[in-house]
């Protein structure tokens, strides 16, 4: 348990937490809607700090980033929470644990040196903070970062983009690189499947773009609730527009087997990912890929210029041609971070 970084205190021994674009208002004793922020006597603590639920080794290509140190490996840790309640989360029994269980499996208490200690030892270029939500272990994350940031390591993260600008400001000198959700493109979407707004996650894109951190997106196509052709289009757009044609749009396939409460709901028919596929790049995006299906030829990177495949991918096995970063054959810039 740690003091939370980004507070205000109030009236009453009442504090508003600054940390999420939730801004949550707690009494004494309570809790905020990740579940691991709490007021105790006037005072805002982190909950889960030091206490990783899940730490492994991935693929980079897993988070997914395909243009961030292409081939390379993450270490990736997660603790328990998050500032979403989303209806098709696939790691629901970490993320939602404390809603879920009286009791809570925090984790491992593991320091913020020992973190990074165990990416040098193992010759791992970069630190992710993800499968949960980093914005609500921030305090943990931030310091890990720091020292991660000392020893040349990389930081990584994946998240759901609702930090609050105050936080993406306190994080944003230590952060290399961040996959962020783009789960819908309407507000009503949000509030019904994330309990959350659209616009907050749309400023964060924008300004996490103008600070010059690297940045891919992930759609989660959802049969019925996030697949119409307007909604799709309007991601495409908007990426293409705000962000740039060279910001990587990964979009993947759901599966209702593993989501917390949409087991109903079928896989996403690999027809529709195609459309989105089409729509992505009909709006001008150059790297557009599809997820979660095995054998996708859309997983691979081609040159915008000349059409040569840079990158090849089956599953996590990765073949490049490029040359540092550019088109072996027209020498085009690829914009991959190496």
């Amino acid at each position: 348990m740690k003091e939370a970084y980004l507070y205000e205190k109030l009236k009453n021994r009442n504090v508003r937490c600054l940390n999420c674009s939730h801004y949550c208002h707690l009494t004494p004793d309570q809790k905020g809607i990740c579940g691991v922020r709490q007021n105790i006597d006037g005072k805002l603590y982190s909950l889960n700090y030091g206490q990783v639920v899940a730490l492994n080794i991935d693929p980079i290509e897993k988070k997914p980033l395909f243009h961030f140190l292409p081939s390379s490996l993450s270490l990736s840790l997660a603790a328990v929470g998050c500032n979403f309640k989303c209806l098709a989360c696939q790691n629901w029994e970490i993320s939602q644990a404390e809603e879920l269980t009286a009791k809570v499996n925090w984790g491992e208490d593991i320091a913020p040196e020992e973190i990074v200690k165990i990416a040098l030892k193992n010759n791992i270029p970069s630190i992710s903070y993800t499968y949960t939500e980093p914005t609500v272990f921030l305090e943990y994350a931030l310091d890990t970062m720091k020292l991660a940031k000392e020893k040349g390591l990389k930081n990584i993260w994946v998240s759901n983009g609702y930090m609050s600008p105050e936080a993406l400001e306190l994080i944003s000198p230590y952060l290399d690189a961040t996959n962020i959700d783009l789960k819908g493109f309407n507000l009503a979407f949000y509030r019904k499947n994330c309990s959350a707004t659209l616009e907050p996650v749309l400023n964060n894109l924008i300004a996490i773009k103008k600070k010059k951190i690297w940045l891919e997106i992930t759609t989660l196509v959802i049969p019925g609730l996030n697949d119409d052709e307007e909604s799709l289009k309007g991601i495409a757009q908007f990426i293409a527009q705000k962000l740039g044609r060279n910001t990587p749009w990964h979009i993947s396939q759901f599966s209702g087997t593993i989501s917390w409460k949409l087991q109903h709901i079928e896989d996403t028919p690999v027809e529709t990912l195609e459309k989105a596929y089409q729509l992505g790049r009909q709006a001008g995006l150059h790297y557009v890929y599809i997820g979660n299906v095995f054998g996708e030829e859309h997983k691979n990177t081609y040159c915008p210029k000349c059409g040569t495949l840079v990158i090849g991918r089956q599953g996590y096995y990765i073949t490049r041609k490029d040359v540092d970063g550019h088109c072996p054959n027209c020498h085009y810039n690829l914009y991959i971070i190496n």
